[in-house]
């Protein structure tokens, strides 16, 4: 008998052939909450609620069916007491999406939110997915920094660093204010110089907050202070820009440790604060029915040398820009996440790139660092100060702990 024919392969159809390609990822909303100081505007906030409103936010901005999201990923790195349990599983339930929309919560540490964009970037890309939201969250005041791993080895729950990791790399437990300093000592700059460049990150931030610089990003939300009355108040500005910064009053703040360099004034503020993206490909576009406010250029993410921790986003720049083909001058808006003054002003020597593009609006020293929801803050940021100069092209960067970072490059469409 003979062996029966094989069945004839599908003809490929132009349909059939632009779905093959490789879609691209677009920024259709970006936003954020103002960060609130500890203890401050959004300390009676929990953090679940918090992050509910600026997705509810996203959806309203875009004017999407709700059902339309395919899945949120959330940034938050500590996930514990009311940031545990799946933040973003919990924050989709407090929001208006409908609880069919899945949620996952992903720890890059400072980075989490970047690479949560970097994954619904990838999602969308790959066409298994078509709109997803990428988030962040943290309430540093309900779910303290300082506290919680002392919290846990006191519980008898051990600590990150195992024997082995111990052995490979002895010497002190890695710290990001060892890194901060190391950076400094590296890259020879000088206490005055962190001093300065903290000034310019408030003077900068404080120039955005009068001219409605920052307006457009964010998400206005009731005022909630913990243990507080409830107030009629919208929380709308920005509480860590001090707007009669001096350099004679951040000369005055005391160094972190005898004989560094690194003060408080020149490092990050503890914030809480919520913040978010909605990344979209064609197809997505056409079911929201948007235009985009910017395309996914390129992602890139590396990691480093653990111990001086904070240095990765020099070398994951050129290598971003390499694999983009691009140099840094092509670039018009940069995002350097501002943990500690020396991380920008080491990027900016290494790099060579113009300090008049970066962090336009001030920075993270200014505006406070909500660790999980850093990552799409900067994004939000520099998204809308493409469009509010007509420039082209951005590029986002942050330290992370265990010495990592992530890089974006984003093109304005809008």
């Amino acid at each position: 008998m003979a062996a029966p024919k094989p069945e004839a392969a599908p003809v490929m159809t132009a349909e059939m052939l632009e779905d093959s390609f490789m879609a691209e990822a677009y920024i259709v909303a970006a936003a954020r909450t103002a960060g609130g100081r500890r203890g401050g505007r959004l300390s009676g906030w929990h953090p679940a609620d918090l992050a509910a409103q600026v997705i509810d936010a996203l959806l309203e901005r875009t004017n999407a069916d709700p059902a339309l999201v395919d899945d949120v990923i959330m940034g938050c790195v500590l996930q514990a007491g009311e940031q545990s349990g799946c933040i973003g599983r919990m924050a989709v339930l407090a929001s208006k999406l409908p609880k069919a929309v899945p949620g996952v919560t992903i720890d890059r540490q400072c980075g989490s939110s970047q690479q949560a964009l970097h994954f619904a970037a990838q999602a969308v890309m790959s066409g298994t997915m078509d709109c997803v939201i990428a988030a962040g969250v943290e309430s540093m005041s309900r779910i303290p920094l300082a506290t919680l791993s002392g919290i846990y080895k006191d519980a008898g729950l051990g600590h990150h660093m195992s024997p082995t990791i111990r052995a490979r790399y002895p010497g002190p437990e890695f710290s990001q204010f060892m890194g901060a300093e190391m950076m400094a000592e590296k890259y020879q700059l000088s206490r005055e110089a962190l001093d300065c460049y903290s000034l310019q990150s408030h003077e900068r931030a404080r120039q955005a907050a009068l001219d409605g610089g920052f307006t457009a990003e964010i998400v206005p939300v009731a005022v909630r202070v913990a243990g507080g009355p409830i107030a009629d108040a919208m929380h709308v500005a920005d509480e860590g820009i001090r707007m009669d910064a001096t350099l004679e009053g951040i000369r005055g703040v005391k160094l972190l440790r005898e004989g560094g360099r690194i003060t408080a004034a020149s490092a990050s503020q503890i914030c809480d604060g919520a913040s978010g993206v909605v990344v979209v490909n064609d197809r997505g576009l056409k079911a929201i029915g948007v235009h985009p406010l910017a395309r996914v250029h390129h992602m890139t993410v590396i990691g480093g040398d653990p111990v001086i921790m904070l240095e990765a986003p020099l070398p994951a720049t050129h290598h971003a820009l390499k694999k983009a083909g691009m140099t840094v001058d092509e670039i018009d808006l940069f995002e350097v996440n501002e943990a500690f003054a020396s991380v920008p002003l080491a990027w900016l020597q290494d790099t060579g790139a113009d300090p008049a593009r970066l962090n336009v609006n001030g920075g993270a020293i200014a505006l406070g660092h909500p660790l999980g929801a850093s990552g799409t803050r900067l994004m939000a940021t520099l998204v809308h100060a493409l469009q509010a100069r007509g420039k082209r092209y951005g590029l986002q960067t942050m330290c992370e702990g265990g010495g990592q970072a992530n890089v974006t490059i984003v093109e304005r469409l809008g």
